[in-house]
């Protein structure tokens, strides 16, 4: 069996490390060089020739990130790894998945192209924004499940009356899937959009009066969309309004709006370091979802046995 190395970049790396200490190993040396414009170099302080090398970087913004990882990769594959698998907890640029109106770009399509022109022979991923994203890749992908880790948490709650919610008519799939698990109801909130990260109307399909709701999402950017969502079910007659989100952006206003907001908590994961403290947001870690997912690569076993 080949050697496994794990590697950090720099916008992950106490996620890398929380991964290499649950698949039983430490992180990689790797060092990160800088200009004086603060152009960069990544260079590995340690062989890794015949190695299967696993690269943990999210690529929120900036986009520096990305451009990091694609010469971290660059340089794995000039030392002669055997293979060099990324692991990206977040994809950024995987909202723009299609082509909605005209003129205008499919980042994910274009980030997908770049990972593949440098070499990745594998991608691991969770919760992308559409899974038809997975067809703009010629390599193997292994979509992970973030409702492995946070269904449980809403479990131990013991909530009665619950029901789960939909903040836009996107993400019916996706709820559903996480209400299947607990064998509930969902509803759906519509909303109408003026111009990115701007509601200009919200409505509720569905009856939430004496539920427990928790509202089900891949991210949280601003933060806009759960808490006017959350302000809506309750002035219908929930009990109570929790989110479950996968990735958190949490841009802006999104704290503030938050602590002021009728949600009773925030559960999401460590795919993106939190800015700031906040009472109201529990973060739950992938680690141990993704060190699994790693040996079973490895191993050559099943990864949706994961989350199956």
């Amino acid at each position: 069996m080949k050697q496994v190395k794990i590697f950090a970049g720099s916008a992950s790396g106490a996620l890398a490390e929380s991964i290499a200490v649950a698949y039983g190993t430490t992180l990689g040396e790797l060092t990160l060089q800088r200009f004086a414009d603060n152009e960069m170099g990544p260079s590995f302080d340690e062989s890794v020739r015949g190695c299967e090398v696993f690269l943990v970087q999210s690529t929120f913004p900036p986009a520096e990130h990305l451009m990091e990882l694609m010469l971290m990769v660059d340089a794995a594959k000039r030392a002669s790894a055997h293979k060099v698998v990324i692991v990206m907890p977040y994809m950024g640029y995987a909202r723009q998945d299609r082509k909605d109106k005209p003129r205008v770009s499919i980042g994910a399509k274009v980030v997908a192209n770049i990972i593949q022109s440098v070499g990745t022979d594998r991608l691991m991923t969770c919760d992308l924004h559409a899974g038809q994203i997975q067809g703009f890749f010629d390599i193997p992908v292994d979509h992970l499940d973030g409702a492995t880790v946070l269904a449980p948490y809403i479990r131990s709650l013991n909530l009665e009356n619950l029901i789960f919610a939909s903040p836009d008519v996107g993400g019916v799939v996706r709820t559903r899937a996480f209400a299947k698990k607990f064998g509930a109801e969902i509803v759906v909130c519509d909303k109408m959009r003026v111009r990115a990260n701007e509601i200009a109307s919200m409505q509720v399909i569905g009856d939430v009066k004496g539920m427990n709701v928790v509202f089900v999402d891949d991210m949280i950017d601003t933060a806009g969309t759960i808490c006017k969502a959350a302000e809506l079910v309750m002035e219908r007659g929930a009990l109570s309004v929790r989110a479950v989100v996968t990735h958190p952006l949490l841009s802006g206003p999104a704290h503030d709006r938050i602590r002021a907001s009728c949600l009773t908590e925030l559960i999401t994961t460590d795919t993106i370091p939190q800015r700031q403290e906040n009472e109201k947001v529990r973060v739950i870690s992938l680690a141990p979802l993704f060190a699994q997912a790693i040996r079973n690569v490895v191993t050559h076993e099943s990864i949706s046995s994961l989350f199956v």
